[in-house]
């Protein structure tokens, strides 16, 4: 039986995480899910997250709102998948934390890590795959969007977000996948598909 891959999704907004991620999960047939709102109490959690209209919400008080919904959604849909024998493929993980809350809004990246170490109980997705793209394509991609809280963020936010990730995927390379995700959706999700097999034999 072959070893239940743990694959997460990250990037930037208007990456095409989101796209990739279900492409990905189809075509090796894994659970798809979320982060965050993965879960029906984590529906409740990302509705705070994302709304718009909260204007006052502490740093702190988001990355503890972020890690309540990561255990929720470890305990009740990653880790009964894997035990299952079940790949799953999530659509950010707890490596978003560490690129937002982190290097985003500035918080300690290493006090974020311990916090999420005990909200997943030590578990981290055994693949990361990063979609990169140039500042300006992610605007344009952006432009006609509703935007949400942290996509309303200012530029200086989102370049510390890209510099986490980039610092992140650079630190450990075996975990993470970097692709270019200027080209077509089908061009990406082959690289990204073929890297796959590569690292894990899928």
């Amino acid at each position: 039986m072959t070893t239940p891959l743990y694959v997460s999704f990250e990037g930037p907004e208007g990456c095409g995480k989101s796209t990739q991620a279900r492409l990905l999960a189809n075509d090796i047939g894994a659970v798809l899910t979320r982060e965050t709102g993965g879960t029906p109490i984590g529906k409740r959690l990302r509705d705070i997250l994302h709304d718009v209209d909260v204007t006052n919400l502490d740093d702190r008080s988001e990355t503890l709102i972020v890690a309540a919904d990561r255990a929720q959604h470890i305990a009740t849909v990653v880790r009964p998948a894997l035990d299952a024998g079940q790949h799953v493929v999530s659509d950010r993980s707890v490596y978003s934390t560490l690129a937002y809350q982190g290097w985003g809004r500035g918080l300690d990246v290493d006090e974020v890590r311990r916090v999420n170490e005990w909200a997943t109980n030590g578990l981290w997705p055994d693949l990361v795959v990063l979609l990169t793209a140039p500042a300006d394509i992610l605007d344009q991609r952006m432009r006609d969007r509703d935007l949400d809280r942290f996509e309303r963020a200012g530029d200086g936010f989102h370049a510390r977000v890209r510099a986490g990730f980039d610092a992140m995927a650079a630190a450990d390379p075996e975990r993470w996948i970097v692709v270019d995700a200027t080209g077509s959706t089908d061009a990406t999700a082959a690289i990204i598909r073929a890297a796959i097999t590569e690292r894990s034999g899928l």
